[in-house]
């Protein structure tokens, strides 16, 4: 499996999707610095929140193969700027996640948001339906 790094907002389910492509109990989990796994770096929502803090993910982007913006389709927030992807020198594919609590309105919204930061595919998930997950491991390996 490829290195990722996963970047989105805080509560957009990073940790948990790392717990369902690890196969791992599913539990809530507050990120509070970064954590590393054998193949996927997680980082905390606010790094993403506080641009500020972005010094901090370009730094830790340097060890991932790829890099994962996530986002929830029940955040319409506007949190990744156009082009925010540029800042790494590794491709970025694009995860909007609680697609099984959202709008397809909603789901939309954060795709066109997720494109325009530069993610290139982008995925609709549920990790706790196991929707799409199959996809999201399939891209990582």
């Amino acid at each position: 499996m490829k290195k990722a790094m996963f970047i989105g907002p805080i509560g957009c389910g990073k940790t948990t999707l790392i717990q369902r492509l690890n196969e791992m109990q599913i539990k809530y989990n507050k990120t509070q610095t970064i954590e590393y796994y054998d193949n996927i770096i997680d980082t905390p929502g606010e790094y993403v929140e506080h641009r500020f803090m972005y010094s901090n993910l370009m730094t830790s982007a340097m060890g991932a193969d790829v890099i994962v913006l996530m986002q929830s389709a029940t955040d319409l927030r506007v949190i990744l700027p156009t082009g925010f992807s540029s800042m790494f020198s590794s491709p970025t594919i694009g995860i909007v996640t609680k697609t099984d609590i959202a709008k397809n309105a909603d789901v939309a919204i954060v795709k066109d948001r997720l494109n325009d930061a530069g993610a290139e595919p982008i995925i609709s998930i549920s990790s706790y339906n196991d929707t799409n997950i199959d996809k999201v491991s399939a891209l990582l390996a």
